[in-house]
This record gives C-alpha cells, structure tokens and sequence, in this order.
C-alpha cells in the first residue's frame, strides 16, 4: 500500500509540474518555471525515497532534494515581489 501511494503522490507532482510548464510556455513568467522545477524535485524526492526504500526520510540526504524545491520557490516569490518595485503606500 505504501509503494501505491508514493505512486499517486509522484503523478501527483508530475501532473502539476505540467500545468505549470503549460502556464509557463503562455506567459514566460519564470514564476511558473520555477513551480515547475520544484514540483519535479519533489516528484523525484517521492520517488526516489520508495525506490531507494529508505527508512527514515529526514534521516536521508534525499530530504536535500526537498529543501531546493522549496528554496526554489522561496527565491522566486521573491524576485516576483521585488520585479514589481515599491508599491506607492501614500493612499
């Protein structure tokens, strides 16, 4: 039962790293190629962790795969924010 749910949530990611690549061939925001990178990070972390049959995850070094993801969207939220420039708060 574990290796069927590590494998829905690795499709999980999968699916949602295309519709951000799809979001990302529209627009050429690099706010949704970054989403789409993490998102295959942790579809590769997912994986990888039930192929290696690791048994304590925080215990692995592939929990560093994890940490970029989100490192990864952290940097991109805010270079979006920061793109924008000071928002005028006189109002």
């Amino acid at each position: 039962m574990l290796h069927f749910s590590a494998g829905l949530i690795t499709m999980g990611f999968l699916v949602i790293t295309l519709f951000f690549l799809k979001f990302w061939r529209r627009t050429g925001d690099l706010l949704f190629l970054a989403f789409a990178v993490s998102f295959s990070l942790l579809a590769l972390n997912q994986a990888l962790t039930i192929l290696i049959d690791v048994a304590r995850d925080e215990r692995s070094y592939l929990y560093l795969l994890r940490l970029v993801a989100f490192l990864i969207i952290i940097a991109a939220v805010v270079h979006k924010n920061a793109t924008f420039g000071p928002r005028d708060r006189s109002r």
